[in-house]
């Protein structure tokens, strides 16, 4: 008799997320449990820890219940589950369901596991192989391994794709030269909501509006002199925390100047 091959484990959550195309979004959910030994329940499927899981007490299948407040976007369920720590307790079957409510749910995948020791990734995709949009997510566990009653689950995560900005591409913050100002990411949104707003002057006419775009010169202009001309669409540099190299590639990238531009006001 052949055995089977064992589940082999996924990447680290973690790496999926410092491609910066995929973010965490759990926190966003209110989460429920068919059942649970007390002190073994959503906070400790949820806490980081791969030491600490969710046990359940009750009889299968067991659920774990994401719901959403709006409908959500969702790429991937991370699922850990280690068979050399919980062997009878592992989880052989499981089943994923999505839907609007408890009432509507409807199987969008089915996994079998040979003795899983490390993350479980499980793509949720529609018949286009787009990410699904859904209200609630439901993860059932239908078998455990050794036919086991109650089971374990150590950390689930939920992505939901990183949608390109619509004013324009950035380069993915991949370096660790990058990576060291990945926490200010929002800064660089607004700087670039900024940039759209006073890459063109607006000069009212009448009961209309002109624009008439910047030359360099404007933009390289010191802040008091642009503050006089350009008005809210000037940028906050006073505040800013990004380094001067990185502000200028944006500023670049954003207006479509041809030639670098020389910050001198930071």
């Amino acid at each position: 008799m052949t055995t089977p091959n064992k589940t082999p484990p996924g990447a680290d959550p973690k790496q999926l997320e410092r491609t910066g195309t995929v973010r965490e979004i759990g926190s966003q959910a209110v989460w429920s449990l068919s059942s649970c030994k007390p002190g073994f329940g959503v906070d400790q499927l949820r806490d980081d820890n791969l030491e600490t899981y969710w046990q359940s007490d009750g009889s299968q299948p067991h659920l774990v219940n994401i719901q959403f407040r709006r409908k959500t976007t969702v790429k991937t369920l991370c699922i850990y589950a280690d068979y050399k720590s919980d062997e009878s307790y592992t989880p052989s079957k499981i089943s994923v369901r999505v839907g609007n409510n408890f009432h509507n749910l409807q199987e969008v995948r089915q996994l079998e596991l040979v003795e899983p020791s490390g993350w479980i990734h499980v793509p949720l995709t529609d018949t286009h192989k787009k990410p699904i949009r859904t209200f609630m997510i439901q993860i059932a566990v239908l078998a455990n391994h050794q036919n086991g009653r109650d089971t374990h689950m150590r950390q689930i995560k939920v992505y939901t794709p990183v949608e390109e900005s619509s004013i324009g591409k950035f380069p993915r913050c991949t370096t660790i030269d990058f990576m060291m100002y990945r926490s200010i990411r929002m800064d660089v949104a607004f700087h670039a909501m900024d940039l759209v707003s006073w890459s063109s002057k607006i000069h009212h006419k009448g009961n209309g509006f002109s624009p008439v775009k910047m030359k360099a010169k404007d933009l390289s202009a010191p802040r008091k002199e642009r503050s006089k001309e350009g008005g809210e669409g000037v940028v906050r540099h006073d505040f800013c925390c990004l380094p001067k190299t990185i502000c200028a590639t944006l500023i670049n990238i954003m207006t479509g100047l041809s030639a670098p531009l020389s910050l001198t006001y930071f």
